[in-house]
């Protein structure tokens, strides 16, 4: 549970530096957003792995696709 709780605490602070980062026009995502973004994957892949293979396969398939969205302010205003 606590891990979780931790995951979901991160995966909010992400979206919440994208949220400050957005609020100044024409701002691109840092490589420190992208490394975050990284790591965070690499613990939710691992968190998966062993209990949900195929949800891990399909959310490390996507890494690319939702980093597009993240790193696009257009995309991002609309999640």
């Amino acid at each position: 549970m606590f891990a979780k709780l931790s995951l979901k605490n991160q995966v909010d602070d992400l979206l919440s530096a994208f949220r400050e980062l957005y609020r100044v026009p024409n701002k691109r995502p840092s490589s420190e957003l992208r490394q975050r973004y990284d790591l965070l994957l690499l613990k939710v892949l691992s968190l998966l792995q062993d209990g949900d293979p195929p949800l891990a396969s399909a959310i490390a398939s996507s890494k690319e696709a939702i980093w597009s969205i993240l790193a696009d302010p257009d995309k991002f205003s609309k999640i």
